[in-house]
């Protein structure tokens, strides 16, 4: 999960990679998406379906990059998006980190549009390094969204391009810094300006820990105000704005790589949630009304974009 500016200095709970936590505590067994909302009134967007990807990703258990959790959710994401008709490119590689070399893989479904212009729409799949931590918020919540949205948008005709990114390497290894964090958003903007093709990317959204029960999305003070600006107006008008509210916060994510090289970007991001990187992030802290809320957000501001920026 991304890094709130400044708080590690702050405050104690920056877990290191050699960290060892306390056994997980059991999910309730009240971990079906009973709180779902009905998908016609988030514009088809399925939150329960959505929340039914975050509990197969919780079942396989930890997803630190590199570990056979990982390999498994890779797995899992390729053959979710081919099932729904999805262009799928990956982009393996490898990051120096401060644990030594690890093998990453960036997973993306693009959806061609009328235009080549592009929509990047992020997450992060990867779970912290960190024993017992199977990160159903915090990498889990905004991965089901992610692939609910591609099974809304995949074989559809679009006015614009849509690419939906599923990113490794977002979580520190050892401790956050520029260079220990977000390694795929910030392989993905590097090939993507090396290739020329980063100039067709009109607007990126990011989202990350969007599963919160008690779901209060602040502005990030980073990410581009036209976008931040779009979002939230999405979101009044769809009658969340007591989800997205008005106070800013600053945030260290994947969406910081596109922003350094001039893509418009904002981070969707509920930081406020007291399980993050412990063990106590699992499945019944998750509520499929809030991913269902948010992915109606975004594929709402989708066509709010496709009008803008074709």
């Amino acid at each position: 999960m991304a890094a709130l500016l400044l708080l590690c200095a702050l405050a104690a709970g920056c877990a290191s990679g050699t960290e060892k936590a306390a056994p997980a505590p059991p999910v309730q067994a009240a971990s079906v998406a009973s709180d779902a909302l009905p998908a016609e009134s988030t514009g088809g967007f399925d939150g329960a379906k959505a929340f039914a990807h975050v509990e197969k990703l919780v079942a396989i258990g930890q997803r630190q990059s590199g570990s056979p959790g990982i390999r498994l959710a890779q797995d899992y994401i390729r053959t979710q998006l081919k099932l729904f008709g999805c262009s799928v490119e990956e982009d393996t590689f490898e990051s120096p980190t401060p644990v030594g070399r690890i093998p990453m893989k960036n997973i993306v479904a693009k959806i061609p549009g009328a235009s080549p212009n592009v929509v990047l729409l992020l997450t992060h799949y990867d779970t912290k390094r960190l024993e017992n931590f199977v990160g159903a918020n915090d990498g889990g919540s905004s991965t089901g969204l992610m692939l609910e949205m591609a099974r809304q948008l995949c074989g559809k005709k679009h006015g614009i391009s849509v690419w939906i990114a599923f990113l490794d390497g977002e979580e520190a290894l050892v401790e956050w810094t520029d260079l220990d964090s977000t390694y795929g958003s910030r392989q993905m903007a590097a090939k993507l300006k090396v290739a020329n093709e980063l100039r067709f990317v009109k607007a990126a959204i990011l989202a990350d820990m969007i599963g919160d029960r008690d779901l209060a999305i602040k502005r990030e003070s980073q990410s581009t105000t036209w976008l931040t600006d779009l979002v939230w107006n999405t979101a009044k008008r769809l009658g969340y704005e007591k989800h997205f509210v008005s106070e800013t916060q600053s945030i260290s994510d994947d969406h910081i790589p596109f922003l350094k090289r001039g893509v418009p970007a904002v981070d969707l991001i509920d930081y406020d949630y007291p399980p993050w990187h412990t063990p106590g992030d699992t499945l019944d802290k998750v509520s499929a009304r809030s991913i269902g809320i948010v992915g109606h957000v975004i594929l709402e501001s989708v066509k709010e974009l496709e009008k803008k920026v074709r």
